[in-house]
């Protein structure tokens, strides 16, 4: 079996996509998926699965009538980009990673005209790091970062990422 990370983006917010996350596992367990847990509400899952799940988009729709976008990392991609943390001594609200679905085509003078004095940003394949010290809601940046890189992308703050880490470690 394979460990998988799938990361969920859109639901549980504002009202709108309700997917509770006891439902969502036992959907995923009905379907062969192994070892399935889930993390806060915002659609972050670890599970294992002999191939790469293609299916839980449909599988939702099919049951909750939403289709949301979702993007799946293999443990090796996701151990990497946790790993690849450029900004490791900062706090964990204060640090948001970006998984892009492909490699991103940043427009380097957009981030530029948007991006504050004390924000900072990595791009490390296709992980964008993006450290906002005085908190990602009051930037400007932030809320634009995804058309700026000409990509889908998901974001989760580091400590979400370390709490994956941690679920990825004790799975296996």
């Amino acid at each position: 079996m394979k460990t998988f990370i799938v990361l969920l983006r859109g639901i549980n917010v504002g009202g709108n996509n309700i997917l509770p996350m006891k439902e969502l596992v036992s959907l995923l367990e009905e379907n062969n998926y192994q070892k399935v847990t889930t993390y806060i509400q915002s659609g972050n899952v670890v599970l294992q699965s002999e191939k790469k799940p293609i299916n839980i988009g449909s599988l939702i729709e099919s049951k909750f009538g939403f289709k949301p976008d979702i993007l799946i990392l293999n443990k090796k991609e996701f151990l990497k980009a946790s790993k690849n943390n450029p900004f490791e001594d900062t706090i964990g609200n204060q640090l948001h990673f970006l998984f892009c679905k492909e490699l991103p085509s940043p427009d380097l003078n957009k981030i530029e005209a948007l991006i504050s004095a004390t924000e900072e940003y990595c791009i490390i394949g296709k992980v964008v790091y993006m450290h906002a010290p005085e908190g990602i809601g009051r930037s400007k940046l932030s809320v634009k970062f995804e058309k700026c890189l000409g990509v889908s992308a998901t974001g989760r703050n580091l400590n979400t990422v370390n709490k994956l880490v941690g679920m990825v470690e004790l799975i296996d």
